[in-house]
């Protein structure tokens, strides 16, 4: 009987065991990590122009040039650098720029040189847009009857600048050069000059 007991108890005792053994296994059986859930990127979001004009400015200009008095006749190209300042006031802005023209200007009796104009700018401030009139002095280098000539005179007119983004501007400008009795040479010299522009905000 002792022993009837015995063995039944052992047995009892390796089944026991036996299920402690293999509980740990079907408990730790190892899964497959979950995936980190996919988050969407929002697509890139164009930001316009903040219409702000305030601030330092360099660029350039090509354009074209149309003579009179005694440079009447001469017309051709034109294209130069310029820089400049403007501040902008909210609905006003006002600015001052320094502009190097090359041209090509010429006839048989004169021709146009180059002319560097310091330049007042003030303007409306259209948000995008910047429309203004433009009054300085404009110093300019020409050949009259074969000999050189320099002389200092008068620029003014009417432009317009439009914001492409926050640091790029295109515009046009269009403006009178005026010089009376061209560096005592006995003879006015004009011209009217229209460039298109690109310049780059700082």
């Amino acid at each position: 009987m002792t022993s009837f007991t015995q063995k039944t108890t052992l047995l009892a005792s390796a089944a026991a065991l036996t299920a402690a053994l293999s509980a740990p296994a079907v408990a730790g059986t190892i899964e497959a990590p979950a995936p980190d859930p996919v988050v969407p990127t929002a697509a890139p979001v164009y930001t316009a122009p903040s219409g702000e004009w305030t601030g330092a400015y360099v660029g350039g200009t090509l354009g074209y040039g149309w003579g009179s008095d005694v440079a009447d006749g001469a017309d051709d190209a034109t294209y130069g650098v310029f820089g400049g300042y403007n501040y902008d006031f909210g609905n006003f802005v006002l600015g001052g720029e320094l502009e190097y023209l090359e041209s090509d200007l010429a006839t048989g009796g004169a021709s146009v040189d180059d002319m560097t104009r310091l330049k007042l700018r003030a303007g409306y401030d259209l948000g995008k847009a910047l429309v203004y009139g433009v009054v300085g002095a404009n110093y300019a280098n020409a050949t009259i009857g074969g000999t050189d000539y320099s002389d200092t005179g008068v620029a003014y007119g009417l432009g317009v600048d439009y914001a492409v983004t926050d640091q790029w501007t295109a515009g046009f400008e269009v403006l009178q050069n005026d010089f009376s009795e061209f560096d005592n040479s006995g003879s006015d010299l004009s011209a009217v000059t229209v460039g298109a522009r690109a310049s780059f905000r700082f």
